[in-house]
């Protein structure tokens, strides 16, 4: 099957170096020369913009950053959506509001272009294992046109229906628990070093009690080491808790919790480390109390 890879980033690299395992022919898109590079290390081809992509791929998956990103790729200037030939398919990975997911599968179908509304989850450690969850909605057609990528990608795939924008609305509120369990983490660390804990000692015992979730177990050793190298950066959460609270002024919904919560990301962000790793929303408190950061700090 031949595919293309829009970012190569901490997730979309791992999926394109998975399809290529799987036999399939890959092509990337990604603007920065390290992200090629390191897809041409493997045996990877790749091209710095999506106008150098052939049209003639059977499969799209899109590794963006978010919704407007995703419109520029695929319907900008050189985007890939007119030349793809009818019943290709595109798979939306990245993280957009449901509205978002339907008004770009809606466009898609304009040119004949089959589109799988398909978030993930796992992190980049599940993308280079080809072990993603993927949270899909769409078409019979457009499960059955993207069945080899998944294949390839994940090792959960939710099928929640045939209408965009179902699995979009799952994503979110997945998006509105991660967020919410990272700033409870940073808080909670902050805590314990302000009363004289052992972080690492910390670490230890909540990993086996129950105020342990799957972000902090995840997280949490690279926040001990001090690894603030973003696989998934503070500004990620700015933007996917930013989605979840539209959605909900949008519904007359009430969510004082992520709004907390992404009060603390925008004030990490505001700071000037927005781009570094999302275990550390404890540089929230680290500026505001002076408390010194569990590890040794790498930048990287």
């Amino acid at each position: 099957m031949k595919v293309g890879v829009i970012g190569l980033g901490a997730m979309g690299l791992g999926a394109a170096l998975n399809l290529l395992k799987a036999g399939h022919e890959v092509i990337g898109v990604e603007p920065r020369a390290a992200g090629r590079d390191a897809f041409a290390t493997e045996g990877g081809a790749a091209v710095a913009s999506v106008a150098e992509l052939p049209g003639e791929l059977e499969a799209v998956v899109v590794f963006v950053v978010n919704a407007a990103q995703a419109e520029a790729v695929l319907f900008g200037e050189g985007g890939i959506a007119p030349r793809l030939p009818r019943g290709a398919v595109v798979l939306l990975c990245t993280t957009v509001s449901p509205a978002a997911a339907k008004a770009i599968a809606r466009r898609l179908e304009e040119y004949g272009v089959l589109m799988l509304d398909s978030p993930v989850s796992g992190g980049a450690k599940g993308a280079m294992a080809g072990t993603l969850t993927v949270i899909a909605s769409g078409t019979e057609a457009a499960f059955a046109a993207a069945k080899p990528v998944l294949d390839a990608i994940a090792k959960r795939i939710w099928n929640l229906g045939p209408e965009p924008g179902a699995g979009s609305t799952v994503k979110m509120v997945n998006q509105l628990l991660a967020g919410i369990h990272l700033a409870a983490m940073g808080e909670a660390f902050a805590l314990g070093v302000r009363a004289g804990a052992d972080p690492k000692v910390l670490f230890d015992v909540i990993s086996e009690s129950a105020g342990a979730s799957w972000m902090f177990l995840d997280r949490g050793p690279r926040l001990l080491a001090g690894d603030d190298a973003p696989r998934s950066a503070i500004n990620i959460f700015v933007k996917d808790l930013g989605i979840v609270l539209d959605e909900a002024r949008a519904l007359t919904f009430p969510l004082p919790l992520a709004a907390a919560a992404h009060q603390i990301f925008l004030a990490v962000a505001a700071g000037g480390a927005g781009d570094r790793d999302d275990a550390f929303t404890i540089r929230f408190w680290e500026r505001l109390a002076g408390i010194p950061l569990p590890g040794a700090r790498k930048e990287g």
